[in-house]
C-alpha cells in the first residue's frame, strides 16, 4: 500500500487538471502549462479541488509508480501555481558569472570562459556576480539546470573554491603538515 500515492492533490484557486484521451494529464495555471503522459495501470479522478490517484493492480511495478504519479503530479500543481528555485554560490577569488542574453557565461579560472546555454522555460538571474538563482515551473528542469552548473566546478574540500548550492555545508579537510 502506497502511503504517499493514497493522499490526494488539493488544488489551489486557478489550477486546473484536465486528463485528455487516457493518460495525458495536463496542469494549468497562473503561471503555465505543464502536461505529462500517465503510465500503464495508473488513473486519476478528479473531484471539485481533489484529484485522487489510482493504481488498476497489485503488481510490483505499477505499486511502484503509484507514489511516484501522485508525486511528479503534485510538483506540477505546486509549479504551475508557485513555482520552483534553486540557488547556487561561487566562491574563489577572480570566479563570476553573468547572464548574456539565453547564454550563462561562468569564469571559473579555467583557461576559456564556460557557457552554458539556458533553457526557454527558465529564468536565470546573478547577483554580484557570485550568486546563481535558477527559477521555472517544472522541479526536473530547475534542479538539473542547477546541477548541471555545479557539476562545472563543485566545491571542494581544501579551499571550499567551487559552485554550491546555497545552503550546502563543505566539510573541510586539513592540508597536509610539514613536520
Amino acid at each position: 500500500m502506497s502511503r504517499i500515492g493514497n493522499q490526494s492533490i488539493t488544488l489551489p484557486e486557478k489550477v486546473s487538471v484536465n486528463l485528455e484521451g487516457e493518460s495525458q494529464v495536463s496542469v494549468e495555471g497562473p503561471k503555465g502549462k505543464l502536461e505529462w503522459e500517465l503510465p500503464e495501470g495508473i488513473s486519476l479522478e478528479q473531484e471539485d479541488a481533489d484529484v485522487k490517484i489510482s493504481r488498476s493492480s497489485d503488481a510490483r511495478q505499477v505499486k511502484a509508480l503509484h507514489g511516484l504519479s501522485r508525486s511528479l503530479i503534485n510538483n506540477m500543481v505546486e509549479g504551475v501555481s508557485n513555482g520552483f528555485s534553486k540557488e547556487l554560490e561561487i566562491q574563489g577569488v577572480g570566479f563570476r558569472a553573468a547572464v548574456k542574453g539565453k547564454i550563462l557565461d561562468l569564469s571559473l579560472g579555467f583557461s576559456h570562459p564556460v557557457e552554458h546555454p539556458i533553457p526557454d522555460d527558465l529564468k536565470v538571474t546573478v547577483e554580484e556576480n557570485v550568486r546563481i538563482k535558477v527559477e521555472g515551473i517544472d522541479k526536473q528542469k530547475v534542479g538539473q539546470f542547477a546541477s548541471d552548473i555545479r557539476a562545472y566546478y563543485p566545491p571542494e574540500p581544501y579551499k571550499g573554491k567551487g559552485i554550491r548550492y546555497k545552503d550546502e555545508y563543505v566539510r573541510r579537510k586539513q592540508g597536509k603538515s610539514v613536520q
